[in-house]
């Protein structure tokens, strides 16, 4: 069940120093940033992302606990924000899922994160 009250907003970066078009390595960062709009505390207990190659469209499944290695737990009214990275072997891309979360009243749910593009900056015209 969705919860309408956390909302997701991502940013992704292009790190075009840690990146080789020689080697087809492109790193992105991407941050995060959860607010509880609702009037439970939310916690998060675990991430589901779907990592979808630009030219191929092959996705990668990515699941796991919490998000970098915490589990926060987000007050009503506030946002907890993180940042985390992707290695990809094509300058263009895309990511989204969800993330699982239990409320102050043991109510599980799941929180969409919208698909975000991740694109090197030179290969956008």
């Amino acid at each position: 069940m969705a919860n309408p009250n956390v909302r997701v907003d991502v940013i992704p970066r292009y790190l075009v120093e840690e990146s080789s078009d020689e080697k087809k390595r492109y790193v992105f960062s991407y941050t995060v940033t959860i607010h509880n709009e609702g009037e439970r505390t939310a916690q998060l207990l675990s991430r589901h992302w779907i990592i979808t190659n630009g030219e191929t469209l092959k996705t990668q499944e990515v699941r796991g606990d919490g998000v970098i290695g915490k589990q926060p737990t987000i007050l009503p009214g506030e946002s907890y924000t993180y940042t985390s990275g992707t290695v990809m072997e094509t300058p263009v891309g895309t990511m989204q899922g969800s993330y699982r979360m239990i409320d102050d009243e043991g109510i599980y749910f799941d929180v969409p994160i919208p698909v975000f593009t991740l694109a090197a900056t030179h290969s956008v015209h």
